[in-house]
């Protein structure tokens, strides 16, 4: 039954997704917004609900027990820019790679791609220094805190600064086909597009949260710690949402809105997320942790520099899967 609610769940998260991004495309166009604007904020934010509910309920309002909220919590928030950084972006490529083969280009707007990772790597950055902070040193830490809640406040502010200058060169959102709740009769406006936007949400949300379950019971059977089981068992579930987005873009050559769907996503929760376990956690730095602050980092290094490169081929994004698969290998070792 276990395996059964898990494989109900994923179908549920599949549908889900499929209605979301269809909504979106069409929000987007009705906008007139750049495909940047539409991956990195809106898909980015509103597919990251799940797993920013995640810490935050182990954190306000979790288990009797402080010190496993804790684990929780941290685990759960670094977990989603790990996988996200690595398994997430590899999958999106491994889903065209027999369509465009090893050697396939992927072609995301640069600008915006080298925005997020930027502004992801900063922040990230602040996050792992922010490890080795004492304690008793409070005003640092909230400091630390607030700086990373304003570098995603300027972050916001440059993508949608950015969004008319693209969509003059041709980078406007455009969606592939009639939206779901038209092919109904409903009118194609506003309305319509936020009830199928909150719709495919909602899914999401529910379908997230009953594969979190389901994926909890299995790890009691695997007696996994509460920060391991954080780390690497809840971000597979939260971050379905966002892989599943990506890979249905990135299949209908929409590589802008793929890429900006995840990278987006990475800022969202390198900055906001990380400041509250500044404030509200201990935030040290555990083995486990470090390690896997350490292989995002390098897995957002490595895209940045493919990006200012030039270009991005599919068999570049398996080395991103393979830092993921490297990360398991060590901490489960």
């Amino acid at each position: 039954m276990m395996f059964l609610e898990l494989a109900v769940m994923l179908v549920v998260i599949l549908i889900a997704a499929e209605v979301f991004t269809n909504a979106l495309e069409h929000l987007g166009e009705k906008l007139k917004i750049s495909e940047g604007v539409t991956g990195s904020l809106f898909a980015a934010v509103g597919t990251a609900l799940p797993e920013t509910s995640v810490p935050l309920l182990a954190l306000l309002a979790g288990t009797q027990n402080a010190a496993t909220n804790e684990e929780i919590g941290v685990g759960a928030i670094l977990g989603a820019p790990l996988m996200l950084a690595t398994l997430s972006i590899s999958l999106m490529a491994v889903s065209v790679w027999k369509r465009r083969g090893t050697q396939g280009h992927l072609r995301p707007e640069r600008t915006g791609l080298t925005r997020d990772l930027n502004f992801f790597i900063i922040a990230f950055s602040f996050a792992a220094i922010a490890m080795f902070v004492p304690h008793k040193l409070i005003a640092v830490r909230y400091a630390l805190g607030f700086c990373m809640v304003m570098i995603y406040f300027v972050y916001v502010m440059m993508t949608i600064n950015a969004s008319k200058a693209l969509v003059e060169e041709g980078h406007a959102t455009e969606a592939g086909g009639d939206m779901f709740l038209c092919k109904a009769g409903l009118p194609n406006n506003m309305p319509v597009i936020v009830i199928q936007l909150l719709l495919g949400l909602g899914l999401l949300v529910a379908g997230a949260k009953g594969f979190i379950n389901g994926v909890e019971e299995a790890s009691h059977l695997l007696g996994i710690s509460a920060l391991l089981l954080s780390l690497l068992i809840i971000p597979i579930a939260t971050e379905l949402p966002e892989k599943v987005n990506s890979i249905l873009w990135v299949r209908k050559g929409k590589d802008t809105l793929a890429f900006g769907n995840i990278t987006g996503a990475m800022v969202f929760q390198g900055t906001l997320l990380p400041a509250i376990g500044i404030m509200l956690t201990p935030w040290e730095p555990r083995q486990e942790v470090l390690l896997g602050i350490v292989m995002t980092l390098i897995a957002a290094i490595w895209l940045r520099y493919l990006t200012a490169k030039g270009g991005i081929r599919v068999w570049h994004l398996l080395v991103n899967g393979a830092l993921y698969v490297t990360y398991l290998l060590l901490v489960l070792s």
